[in-house]
């Protein structure tokens, strides 16, 4: 049958199984809008305030459902407001299809107006990218899009498609999607059993978890490999969740503001399992001291992963689930009780700790914790909440934290919470953000009341950029250069003039009622929580020094008494 361009593309999103889409439409891509209104009870449109926005809501319904998330937006300046939604989901590795529009195939390269070169823009953050100038490849393209998006690492692709093209008609036929294998390559035996090897022969091992554990669906297969391993487990940002974060064997986050148990372990063990995890300099301090006394066996879907910044012993190249299970079926059960108790004993003498006294953002924390059951979806902007929401929150399954990890985008958790509750409607999200990064995208609480979201923004108001702050004050002479965030914004005025109800909190009673007020609430709710400007995450690592290096303020008060 003959169809225009913007139907075509509107099929081809039904035949993915898409079921909702993030945008924002304009001139060029009028005619995909007007194709989306004819399927509004099909295919759910989200509009956003801003394309950012929605760019950030198609990565929160990608990581909280395991779906490909999808944006839309139109030429120019809308094509460019996707720009650091797609770079973020690019660094952490989620599937997302971001479709825009340009101007006419005759019009392009001539400075038209709201022309722009996307694909050029954009090559260097998608998995592949692509502008379609002939309608007849234009179905083959978006399929392909979807499958690119999905296979082996996960990653955003983008379709530009000019104006004139949605408006041609060509024959389309419907497809039934085939299924995109995770990997396409099969696990190496030598590979397999060389990490078995280093197994068996470890007397210290530890397990690190990263972002690729929750990707693959690892969760069960890793409990049952960590079980047989009998070691402990640490993990990324990125893989929070995937690993049961109440287990005995779980020792907290691992890096710059990870636990000392993890720091401290991993410099000590003789093996390190990493799943899924990329070495991230955040994680690794300095390269050339981390985990010296050990074997490193890398568990990773992307061959180029291997040797880049840590070079390790071996490493299995594989789907992370699909490598647990295989090594699960050759390995016997390793005892290292001796180690464990080593590992109980650090976990003893150095547990997370804050004031006791006063609102702080580790309270916060672990307030949501119990008034949530540990259920709810959580979501963060980037600074010292996102790291405060990594060490107290406890995550016990996957696509439960999402963060931006990777390019660690201030202004994403909104838009990110908004895709999550949409995806997850029988879900409570919390968006735990600090008071800068709310700024960035705050006009999308707009778009949370006028779709009746029952999202809570919880603002960590310290009213500074706080991580930026806490480097000033311990590495820059106290020198709070453009870091002052003191000028009078009333975030409760702000929430009720954008349709959502406001709260605010000074004191760690006036936050467990309105955070429980907030769970009874329809609708969005925003809660301004006032902390202190001096607060701090704890523990640290130095930038530049090695992670077995970990320190807190009580160590800063040993070392100058």
């Amino acid at each position: 049958m003959q169809l225009t361009g913007a139907e075509i593309i509107i099929e081809c999103l039904k035949e993915q199984g898409v079921d909702t889409v993030f945008g924002y439409p304009g001139g060029a891509i009028l005619n995909v809008y007007d194709e989306l209104y004819k399927h509004s009870d099909e295919i759910r449109h989200i509009l956003t305030s801003h394309e950012q926005g929605a760019s950030h809501a198609a990565d929160g319904y990608a990581r909280s459902t395991g779906k490909v998330g999808v944006c839309l937006a139109t030429s120019g300046p809308g094509a460019t407001n996707l720009v650091t939604g797609i770079a973020t989901a690019y660094m952490d590795s989620v599937p997302m299809v971001a479709i825009t529009c340009n101007v006419g195939v005759s019009l392009l390269g001539k400075d038209s107006f709201q022309e722009i070169d996307i694909t050029g823009v954009t090559m260097p953050i998608t998995k592949h990218n692509f502008i379609v100038k002939d309608v007849a490849q234009l179905a083959a393209t978006i399929r392909r899009a979807f499958a690119i998006a999905q296979k082996g690492r996960p990653g955003p692709v983008l379709v530009d498609v000019p104006k004139d093209v949605t408006a041609n008609k060509t024959d389309y036929e419907p497809v039934i999607p085939a299924h995109t294998p995770r990997s396409a390559h099969p696990i190496s035996e030598s590979e397999l059993a060389t990490a078995l090897g280093l197994i068996k022969k470890a007397k210290k091992p530890y397990v690190f978890v990263g972002g690729g554990a929750v990707i693959s669906g690892a969760s069960d297969e890793l409990r049952k490999f960590v079980s047989l391993l009998q070691a402990p487990v640490c993990d990324s940002l990125m893989g929070k969740g995937a690993f049961d974060g109440t287990d005995p064997l779980y020792t907290g986050m691992l890096g710059m503001h990870g636990t000392k148990v993890s720091n401290f372990g991993v410099s000590e063990c003789d093996l390190l399992v990493v799943v899924g995890a990329r070495f991230s300099d955040r994680v690794i301090g300095n390269a050339s001291k981390f985990a010296r006394k050990a074997k490193i066996v890398q568990i990773d879907i992307d061959p180029a992963e291997v040797n880049k910044n840590i070079v390790v012993t071996a490493s299995v190249i594989g789907d992370a689930a699909s490598v647990l299970a295989q090594l699960n079926a050759r390995m016997e059960q390793q005892n290292h009780d001796e180690w464990l108790a080593h590992i109980a004993e650090l976990k003893e003498k150095y547990p997370l700790t804050y004031a006791p006294e006063g609102l702080s953002g580790p309270y916060m924390m672990e307030q949501i914790y119990q008034q949530t059951n540990g259920d709810a979806i959580i979501v963060t902007e980037v600074g010292q909440h996102q790291m405060w929401a990594a060490q107290y929150y406890k995550y016990s399954r996957p696509r439960t934290l999402l963060t931006s990890g990777g390019l660690g985008t201030m202004g994403y958790g909104l838009g990110a919470a908004i895709g999550a509750q949409v995806g997850n409607p029988d879900k409570q999200v919390v968006n735990f953000a600090g008071d800068g990064c709310f700024r960035m995208n705050m006009n999308e609480i707009a778009t949370a009341a006028r779709e009746k979201l029952p999202l809570i923004e919880v603002i960590v108001n310290n009213h500074v950029l706080g991580m930026v702050r806490q480097w000033q004050d311990l590495f820059y002479n106290k020198h709070y250069s453009a870091t002052v965030l003191d000028d009078g914004v009333d975030y409760v005025k702000l929430a009720e003039a954008m349709g959502a109800t406001g709260l605010r909190a000074t004191t760690r009673a006036e936050f467990d009622a309105a955070f429980a007020q907030a769970l009874q609430t329809p609708g969005p709710v925003v809660i301004d929580a006032i902390i202190g400007c001096d607060d701090k995450v704890w523990p640290m690592v130095a930038p530049g020094a090695p992670i077995s290096e970990a320190f807190t303020d009580e160590d800063l008060k040993n070392k100058n008494n």
